[in-house]
């Protein structure tokens, strides 16, 4: 008896919900952005938009070809979504 072709699907799910997430946080940081910009008020600077926005498309990418792969490349882009995802969360929230 196989088993079924299962294998990677919890890296992989939760490799998306962190590049979804990354997503949504560039989203509110535009949204953010442009509203404290319209209003003279202190946001987000130019270059947390671009580190957000720059991690968020490669996220993205990167769970595309895990997603699309059932290999050791699959991994390693899942790996590497959540790695960019935890360097973002620590580097620009955290410290």
């Amino acid at each position: 008896m196989t088993r079924p072709a299962t294998s990677g699907r919890f890296m992989r799910g939760l490799s998306g919900v962190a590049a979804g997430g990354l997503v949504a946080l560039f989203v509110v940081l535009l949204v953010g952005w442009t509203l404290t910009t319209r209003t003279g008020s202190a946001g987000p600077g130019t270059g947390m938009l671009v580190g957000h926005g720059l991690a968020a498309a490669a996220a993205v990418v990167a769970q595309v070809v895990a997603d699309r792969r059932r290999d050791g490349v699959a991994t390693l882009c899942s790996l590497g979504v959540l790695v960019l995802a935890i360097l973002v969360l620590c580097g620009y929230w955290l410290f």
